[in-house]
C-alpha cells in the first residue's frame, strides 16, 4: 500500500510540474503574441542607459514570464552587438524583478477555478479565428493550466507530511540556511525554471510542510539556479555575451550573500508583512521574492560599472564584437544640411557593406569547416544588415523631405538602391548557411572536387564584393569596371561548375541531394555577383 502511495505521490508531482511548466510557457507565448512579438525591439530601443534597461527587463520578463528567457535574449543581443555590457546588466536586474510577477499570480488563490478557466481558454482557442482572441485564449488557457498543475503538485506533496526524512530535511534547512540555498539552487538548475521551483516552494509553505526560516534560503537558491540557462546560452558566444551571463550569476550570488547575512532581519520583515496585510502563505512567498529582487537591484544598481569591471577582469580579452547599431544617422544633420546627412547615410551604407562581406566570408568558413560558430556569426551579421537596412531606409526617407540639388537627388537614389542590393546579398549568404545546415542534417556528402569548386567560386565572389564596396567608398570607377569583369567570370564559372557537377552526378560520384546543395549554393553566389554589379553600375553612373 505504501509503494502505491509513493508512486501516486511521484506521478502527481511530476505530472503537475509538467502541466505547470506548460502553462507558464503557453501563457508567456500568448502574452508575447499579444505584444506583437516586439521583444527584441523593446530591448533594443529602450536600453539607452542602465535604468531604462531595468525597465525594459521588467516589461519583457512580464510578457514572456521567464527571467531566463529575457536573459538569453539579452545575451544574444550583446553577442550581436546591439547592446553594451552595462545596458545588459540593467536588463538582467530588471528581469529578476519581472519574474516575481509569476509568484504574485500564484499567490492569488484561484486554484479551485482552474478547470473552468481552462475551459474558457479552450473555447477561445477552438471556436474563434480572430488572432487577438486566439492569443488571449492562450493566455487564459495557460493561466488555468498553471493553477491546475500547482493543484496536482500540491496533492502529490501532501503525503510528505508523514515522511520522517522530509521532516528531518526541513529541520536541517531551518538550522542550516546554507543547505536551503543549495537545495534551491540544485532544484532550479535541474528544472530550468525558477518560476516552477518558487511555485513548488509556495505550495510547500502553504501546506505547512516547510517554515519561513527554511523557505527563504531555498528562495535565494532558486534565484541562483535560474542563472544556469543564461550560462548555457553563452557557451560558444562572444566574450561580451559570456560576461553578461557571468554578471547574472554574480548579481544573484551577491544578493544571496547580503540577504543571508541579514536573514533573521529579513525573516522578521516578511513575517511583519504577512501579519500586517493578512497575506496567505503563497502570497507571503511572493512578497519575499519581490522584496529580495527589488532590494537586491536597488543595492547593486549604483555599482553596475563595478560589476562590469569585475566580469571584464574575470573574462579577459578583447572582444571581436562589432557594434551593429547605426552610428551615423543623427536626424540633426537633416535639419542642417541634406548634403551632410547623405554623407552620414553613405558611411552607414559602407558599414552595412562591410558586414555583408564579413557575413559571406563566415558562410564560406562554415561550408569549409562545418563549425557552428561560423554559421551563428553569419546569421548575426545578416540580422545586423536587416537592422541597418531599416534604419538607413527610414533616414533616407526623412532626407527626401528636404530640398536637394540634382546631384544630391542622384546620390540619394543611388544609396537607396545600394542598401537594397546589400540587404539582398545578406539574404543570399543566409541561404548558403541554411543549405550547408541542410547538408549536415541530412549527411549529404560532397566530393573533394565539388568542395574545391565551391572554394574557388566563393573566393572570386568575396573579392568581387570587396571591390564593389571599395569602389563605392572611393567613387573608384576603374575598380567598378573591374567588378563588372569579375561578375562576368562569376557567371561563366557558375555555368561551368553546374555542368561539371551534372557530370559527377551522372558518373555516380555525387548523390542527387549533393547536386541540389551544390547547384543552389553556386546559384546564390551568382546572384550575389549580380548585386555587386548593381553597386558598381551605381558608382559608374555617379555624377559629382
Amino acid at each position: 500500500m505504501l509503494e502505491i502511495d509513493i508512486q501516486k505521490m511521484i506521478f502527481e508531482f511530476i505530472g503537475g510540474l509538467g502541466i505547470f511548466l506548460f502553462g507558464i510557457k503557453y501563457m508567456g507565448d500568448g502574452l508575447q503574441r499579444s505584444a506583437g512579438d516586439k521583444l527584441r525591439d523593446i530591448l533594443d530601443k529602450f536600453t539607452t542607459n542602465p535604468f531604462m534597461g531595468v525597465l525594459a527587463g521588467i516589461i519583457v520578463t512580464v510578457l514572456i514570464q521567464s527571467s531566463s528567457g529575457t536573459t538569453v535574449i539579452t545575451v544574444g543581443l550583446v553577442s550581436a552587438g546591439f547592446m553594451t555590457l552595462r545596458q545588459a546588466i540593467g536588463v538582467i536586474m530588471g528581469a529578476n524583478i519581472g519574474t516575481t510577477v509569476t509568484a504574485f499570480i500564484i499567490g492569488i488563490d484561484v486554484a479551485e477555478y482552474a478547470l473552468p478557466i481552462i475551459f474558457v481558454g479552450a473555447i477561445m482557442l477552438f471556436f474563434f479565428k480572430n488572432k487577438q482572441i486566439h492569443s488571449l485564449g492562450q493566455i487564459v488557457f495557460g493561466f488555468g493550466t498553471l493553477f491546475y498543475g500547482l493543484e496536482l503538485m500540491g496533492s502529490g506533496m501532501k503525503p510528505l507530511r508523514s515522511l520522517q526524512a522530509f521532516h528531518d530535511l526541513t529541520v536541517s534547512m531551518s538550522d542550516n540556511p546554507l543547505l536551503g540555498v543549495l537545495v534551491g539552487t540544485i532544484f532550479t538548475v535541474v528544472v530550468q525554471s525558477s518560476s516552477a521551483t518558487i511555485g513548488i516552494l509556495q505550495e510547500l509553505f502553504g501546506q505547512g510542510l516547510i517554515d519561513i526560516k527554511a523557505a527563504l534560503p531555498v528562495l535565494f537558491g532558486d534565484n541562483i539556479g535560474t542563472t544556469i540557462t543564461a550560462v548555457l546560452a553563452s557557451i560558444g558566444a562572444s566574450i561580451a555575451a559570456r560576461r553578461a551571463a557571468l554578471t547574472h550569476v554574480i548579481f544573484n550570488l551577491i544578493g544571496t550573500a547580503i540577504f543571508m547575512i541579514f536573514l533573521p532581519l529579513f525573516t522578521n520583515f516578511i513575517q511583519f508583512l504577512q501579519s500586517t496585510f493578512g497575506l496567505n502563505p503563497e502570497m507571503t512567498i511572493a512578497f519575499a521574492h519581490g522584496s529580495f529582487n527589488i532590494t537586491n537591484t536597488i543595492i547593486q544598481f549604483p555599482f553596475i560599472a563595478v560589476l562590469a569591471w569585475i566580469v571584464t577582469k574575470l573574462i579577459p580579452g578583447e572582444d571581436s564584437m562589432i557594434e551593429y547599431k547605426a552610428k551615423h544617422l543623427d536626424p540633426i544633420f537633416i535639419e542642417q544640411s541634406s548634403s551632410i546627412a547623405l554623407g552620414q547615410a553613405k558611411e552607414e551604407v559602407l558599414r552595412m557593406g562591410k558586414f555583408a562581406t564579413l557575413g559571406l566570408e563566415e558562410a564560406n568558413l562554415y561550408q569549409r569547416t562545418y563549425s557552428q560558430k561560423h554559421a551563428d556569426t553569419s546569421m548575426q551579421l545578416e540580422d545586423a544588415i536587416n537592422n541597418l537596412d531599416r534604419k538607413i531606409t527610414d533616414y533616407l526617407i526623412l532626407i527626401s523631405r528636404s530640398e536637394m540639388s540634382t546631384a544630391e537627388s542622384e546620390e540619394h537614389s543611388m544609396l537607396l538602391d545600394t542598401v537594397r542590393d546589400i540587404e539582398r546579398i545578406g539574404d543570399h549568404f543566409e541561404n548558403v548557411v541554411e543549405l550547408v545546415g541542410f547538408q549536415l542534417t541530412n549527411k549529404v556528402k560532397l566530393t573533394d572536387s565539388a568542395k574545391q569548386d565551391l572554394e574557388d567560386m566563393f573566393n572570386l565572389t568575396i573579392q568581387t564584393l570587396k571591390d564593389a564596396i571599395t569602389s563605392l567608398d572611393d567613387k573608384d570607377t576603374a575598380l567598378a569596371t573591374t567588378v563588372l569583369k569579375s561578375e562576368e567570370q562569376i557567371d561563366k564559372m557558375e555555368r561551368t561548375l553546374r555542368k561539371k557537377h551534372i557530370l559527377r552526378i551522372n558518373e555516380g560520384q555525387c548523390s542527387g541531394s549533393a547536386g541540389i546543395v551544390f547547384v543552389d549554393i553556386i546559384s546564390n553566389l551568382e546572384r550575389i555577383g549580380d548585386h555587386c554589379v548593381n553597386i558598381a553600375e551605381a558608382v559608374l553612373g555617379y555624377r559629382n
